[in-house]
């Protein structure tokens, strides 16, 4: 690659057309949003020099057929391709049935967006020597139910491998839904942070390294946030539907040896019609809706807190997740008793010493093949 690569990312927009969507009291979702967000973040997106747009996943609110022809026409209009992976909103069913879509409809539906076979993950080259892999993190019980947490078969493990072996020496992006990488502390353990992460991960990160790939994008936790594992990252992009309702724009740029940058900087969507102050709106509606999710966090490990207690700490909590949402938290609770304060600041923007990284919304990485 002899020039810098520009591309967006637009992360978990659940498109839901108006007479789709599923008025539920308590849902975190603002769906409602989907369409007019995207809309105004592609007029945008259109007016720059970009190589690519990439959504990793949950396209739609529930897998509606409509709704995922409703975005595929969206991105045919682009002037730049456009490529995609299935999230768990995607394909709710292995078969699918008269109204959503299954897992063999979707490489279908989507082979302008990176899909060249029937597979549902797929390799693109981007520029000469540059090239992102999509790969499917969605999987299916023998009944044709999907599986709480993410999953990568056999096969396409084995796809994966031998697919970077040939592109052993060049550029190689990971794209998949679920998390690879941990973004809140014990993720891959917690009770509530499971279903958020790929369940063979450990494997994955094994053929990833074997493969010289250090370069992961994810989506699914509806989160800001940069994770690091040794020359192993993975950046995570909110939901486009929930607070703060952001987007990325990258630059990766080739440096000297097998070195490379990539300078992330994050937007946000700050108003559409009907909703002038969406910001300050919706951090509102996640805040109303906290009570329970935060009773059931303190619950859960590190915390393990009796009921009683967990209801009477919630209250305190109500912007936590809002937060952790945003990235690039700091969280001190010195009100709270000593023992409980070091596991909240852990979920902070903190390096592996405790110290202050706030890289999760606008950084620079510097990049190095394993």
């Amino acid at each position: 690659m002899v020039r810098p690569l520009r591309f967006a990312i637009i992360s978990d927009p659940h498109i839901a057309l108006p007479h789709t969507i599923a008025h539920t009291p308590q849902r975190f979702h603002l769906v409602e949003v989907s369409i007019p967000a995207i809309e105004q973040i592609l007029r945008s997106l259109e007016t720059q020099a970009l190589d690519f747009l990439l959504l990793p996943g949950d396209l739609t609110q529930h897998g509606e057929r409509e709704n995922h022809e409703w975005l595929i026409n969206r991105l045919k209009q682009l002037p730049f391709p456009a490529y995609v992976v299935p999230g768990n909103h995607d394909i709710i069913t292995r078969d699918g049935d008269e109204h959503t879509i299954g897992l063999t409809d979707f490489p279908q539906l989507y082979r302008d967006f990176g899909y060249r076979s029937d597979r549902p993950y797929y390799h693109q080259e981007i520029l000469p020597n540059v090239h992102l892999i999509g790969l499917n993190s969605i999987a299916f019980d023998e009944t044709g139910q999907q599986l709480f947490s993410g999953f990568v078969d056999a096969e396409q493990l084995d796809w994966l491998s031998a697919t970077l072996e040939q592109l052993r020496g060049d550029w190689v992006m990971v794209a998949i839904h679920h998390n690879v990488l941990e973004h809140l502390p014990g993720q891959a353990r917690h009770p509530m942070g499971r279903r958020y992460i790929t369940k063979n991960r450990n494997e994955l990160i094994r053929r990833l390294r074997e493969g010289q790939v250090n370069l992961l994008f994810t989506g699914h936790l509806h989160v800001q946030d940069i994770a690091q594992e040794g020359d192993l990252w993975e950046i995570t992009t909110g939901s486009l539907v929930s607070y703060p309702h952001p987007y990325r724009l990258l630059t990766l740029t080739p440096q000297l040896s097998s070195q490379w940058q990539l300078a992330v900087e994050s937007h946000r969507v700050q108003a559409v019609p009907d909703w002038p102050d969406l910001q300050v709106t919706s951090r509102q509606w996640m805040r109303d809706r906290s009570q329970n999710f935060m009773v059931r966090f303190l619950m859960s490990p590190p915390f393990n807190l009796s009921t009683a207690k967990a209801e009477f700490y919630a209250p305190d909590l109500e912007d936590f997740w809002a937060d952790i949402s945003s990235g690039d938290g700091r969280f001190d609770y010195a009100h709270f008793p000593a023992e409980m304060q070091p596991l909240f600041q852990a979920f902070g923007a903190v390096d592996d010493a405790g110290r202050y990284r706030p890289i999760d919304n606008h950084a620079i990485l510097e990049l190095s093949q394993p």
